[in-house]
């Protein structure tokens, strides 16, 4: 049995060409999974630092298979808010996170749930790892009162306990950020509030703005720019002068990450967020990633890129099939197992979907809820001639 699973073992590894450069701690027995495994990582662009994060990192069993699940169903459910967009369930702005999925799940790994987070508009991602079921981010992209923002949110406005969203002005949640860490720094908590933006907004007056505050009052602010090559539908290298986002802080110490590696997104933002928690002030972090759909719904994603480059990606550098590639390599996970998480997690979605397309939509009574928090009466010209409505917080 024993040389058996040796020759197994050596052929997965020749197949998967992951065995070079991880160190597996083998457990008491061949026949059963490795528990911890320690793995290389790619080494991060510096500016402004004499140190940077860890070239190897140790993976758990455990958490390889969070990660793995955690990457999966936002994968899923990215997957099914196209069909349900395709299908004209789903309206207005749609910006899919798929490819990106390592960045969301390598950032959350690494701080703590007290620590904030505020991004951009391509948010579901953030959404489910802040918390948010599939169940309820669903049923806010379909406009029903079981979403997350009660079916008035939509795609780019979903908000959870230390989640700020979601917002649809491009960089416009970067100063924000910046004053959430001021709160942070004011309340001497040690929490850090985690900033994200893309490539197309990096070039933005009011983000250098908050830069600067940032660096000034040194505040707790890890600012992290997502860049996923693309900003809409022009390259970085057509639209910035500089294409080094993290050193556009000048002042402000900043490394560049593999964005599509979680392992790697992880101990980068481990880096960062000590860096932060220790009165050093702000740090920029690039993650260089990319996302296999359109700028949103709206873009075919063809025009500006080719289909082979898209595949080339999806073949040789997807988030998901990396660290499913490492964990089999490693004997942390049987092929088995995968297959049993991916048809848990195709359940879960299409649960979700059944209830985000047959959940009611909210009432015209409730159109002015959460606007006021002293429930004044409003005015709304449309629904009856002058209608009065009450709002309730």
């Amino acid at each position: 049995m024993t040389s058996v699973w040796r020759f197994v073992s050596n052929a997965l590894c020749r197949i998967t060409g992951r065995k070079v450069g991880s160190t597996v701690v083998v457990s008491n027995s061949l026949n059963e999974f490795t528990t911890r495994a320690s793995f290389d990582i790619k080494k991060c662009d510096l500016h402004g630092l004499e140190a940077g994060p860890p070239l190897k990192t140790e993976l758990s069993r455990d958490e390889g298979l969070r990660f793995y699940r955690t990457m999966q169903v936002m994968r899923r459910m990215e997957l099914k808010a196209d069909q349900l967009y395709k299908q004209k369930i789903i309206r207005g702005f749609c910006h899919l996170y798929d490819g990106q999925e390592a960045c969301a799940a390598g950032v959350e790994a690494a701080i703590d749930p007290s620590d904030h987070l505020i991004t951009a508009y391509r948010a579901h991602g953030y959404t489910y790892t802040r918390g948010v079921s599939v169940r309820e981010i669903l049923a806010e992209l379909t406009g029903r009162r079981g979403g997350v923002a009660k079916g008035k949110g939509g795609s780019m406005h979903m908000y959870a306990p230390n989640f700020y969203g979601g917002n649809g002005i491009v960089g416009a949640q970067v100063p924000l950020g910046a004053g959430i860490a001021l709160a942070c720094k004011y309340q001497g908590n040690n929490q850090i509030c985690v900033t994200l933006y893309g490539d197309g907004a990096a070039n933005q007056g009011q983000i250098f703005e908050a830069f600067n505050m940032a660096a000034l009052w040194k505040l707790p602010c890890l600012f992290i720019c997502e860049n996923n090559k693309y900003g809409m539908g022009t390259s970085v290298e057509r639209a910035s002068a500089s294409t080094d986002y993290y050193k556009r802080g000048h002042f402000m110490p900043g490394i560049r990450v593999d964005g599509m590696d979680v392992l790697c997104v992880r101990e980068a933002t481990k880096f960062a967020a000590d860096h932060c928690r220790t009165g050093k002030g702000p740090i920029i972090m690039e993650l260089q990633t990319y996302r296999y759909h359109g700028h949103s719904m709206s873009d075919p994603g063809v025009s500006y890129r080719t289909r082979e480059e898209i595949q080339e990606v999806r073949s040789k550098n997807d988030p998901i099939s990396l660290l499913k590639e490492r964990m089999l390599s490693s004997n942390m996970a049987s092929v088995e197992e995968f297959k049993e998480i991916d048809i848990e997690i195709r359940k879960e979605v299409e649960d979700a979907t059944q209830f985000a397309t047959s959940d009611s939509e909210p009432p015209l009574e409730e159109l002015c809820n959460h606007i006021f928090s002293n429930n004044p009466p409003l005015q709304v010209r449309g629904t009856h001639p002058w209608a009065k409505l009450k709002s309730s917080s």
